[in-house]
């Protein structure tokens, strides 16, 4: 009798013309094998979900009928229509919302009434009360992250992600998905803190880490090429479900059309490493499909043609990795200097300069205006600590240089 692997996906074809309880049932069908999920979600009494849904509603664009950038109305409901059927948990929703502070959330809440339908409640990400949740193992990127208290209240912990290229990750699944869930100003870091060249492959991880999510669910009736925002439609009539993140992840890559052990420079991670490869070398999940008890449902791959764009020039990509793990040591090995002279402010440093400093710093203005002349020169922001709270890995950096 073989052994039972670790990790389990499950993958069918369902049409992006099908009808709502069509989803559901095709659904219901991958997920039903999903023991391990359902044993955690059987057994919880706070049940966590991150959708990724945030997008004014006057921007939503469509193909086929269905949602092209956000996860389906139908994914969803049949997704929480599960859900209620097998738990009677508290259940609820959490996202970012782009709208201000104080107008929270805004018109990309447009998930709205399918939460009220199911009696799902919503919780603003980026707004109080936070927790500083350490990540386990001593984290890939930092130690902690300032996120939601909710986060931590949540027994189990389920992502619900459309199939996408994304320009600066190569793929956005239920992984990437997970970004969604670090404050941003006035309570939290900027974007591009997090979203800059290095850190976050190696962030996504972290996140996935300390919520752990326990059922994985890829909406691939609809999705979209080239970038996640603005990109190409693609029609791709599949549904995918796992009990692993980074398994599930692996899965839908592969489906895409990418070997999921891929990573940078290889397309379509053409401007930073694979946040699925980075997490199974540091131990969470696997991206080898032979360790994932794995049905594809009679789906080939690829489900449609995806690919990232191709924004700068291979070289020009390359150049600016290597500077920003260069400023990064730099600020390692000047750092008492550095404390001294800007602690509480964020910097940028560029060539071994700070070229701004400030308490917030999307008061600096665009990277590329800041990078001037030097375009191929990184600009790498960091919070001056002393006590460097969020304690950044910079082995990361020297690995990177030594690679």
């Amino acid at each position: 009798m073989s052994q039972e692997k670790a990790y389990k996906v499950r993958a069918i074809h369902c049409s992006h013309k099908a009808s709502q309880e069509e989803i559901y049932e095709r659904l219901k069908a991958i997920t039903a094998p999903l023991t391990r999920s359902w044993e955690k979600i059987e057994n919880a009494r706070k049940i966590g979900i991150k959708v990724n849904m945030q997008m004014r509603t006057d921007n939503i664009r469509r193909i086929g009928g269905r949602r092209q950038e956000l996860v389906d109305d139908d994914v969803l409901r049949a997704s929480l229509r599960l859900l209620r059927e097998r738990s009677d948990a508290h259940i609820f929703a959490l996202d970012t919302s782009t709208a201000p502070a104080g107008q929270r959330p805004g018109d990309d809440f447009n998930m709205r009434p399918i939460f009220e339908e199911f009696d799902i409640s919503y919780i603003e990400a980026g707004d109080p009360p936070f927790v500083q949740y350490k990540v386990p193992g001593g984290g890939v990127m930092f130690s902690e992250y300032q996120l939601s208290a909710s986060i931590g209240e949540a027994d189990a912990f389920v992502s619900i992600a459309k199939m996408k290229n994304h320009a600066f990750m190569g793929i956005t699944l239920c992984l990437k998905n997970l970004f969604g869930l670090p404050p941003i100003p006035p309570h939290g870091r900027v974007r591009t803190y997090f979203h800059h060249v290095i850190r976050l492959s190696y962030v996504l991880p972290d996140l996935g880490l300390i919520t752990q999510p326990c059922l994985n669910i890829i909406d691939g009736l609809t999705g979209q090429a080239r970038r996640e925002w603005g990109g190409e439609g693609r029609i791709c009539d599949a549904l995918i479900a796992g009990d692993h993140v980074i398994a599930t992840d692996a899965c839908g890559t592969y489906l895409m059309g990418t070997d999921p052990r891929l990573d940078w420079p290889f397309p379509p991670y053409r401007r930073d490493r694979s946040p699925i490869a980075v997490a199974a070398e540091h131990g969470f999940g696997t991206v080898n499909l032979e360790d994932i008890d794995f049905d594809m449902g009679g789906l080939q791959p690829p489900l449609a043609e995806f690919d990232s764009e191709e924004m700068d020039p291979s070289e020009k990509i390359a150049r600016l990795r290597q500077t920003a793990c260069q400023q990064a040591l730099f600020y390692r090995d000047n750092q008492e200097r550095l404390v001294s002279r800007h602690a509480g402010s964020f910097i940028y440093l560029q060539d071994g300069e700070v070229i701004w400093n400030g308490p917030h710093p999307d008061q600096a203005g665009a990277v590329h205006q800041l990078s001037g002349e030097r375009k191929d020169q990184a600009v790498w922001l960091k919070l001056v600590d002393p006590e460097e709270t969020e304690g950044e890995r910079m082995r990361v950096y020297d690995r990177i240089l030594a690679a």
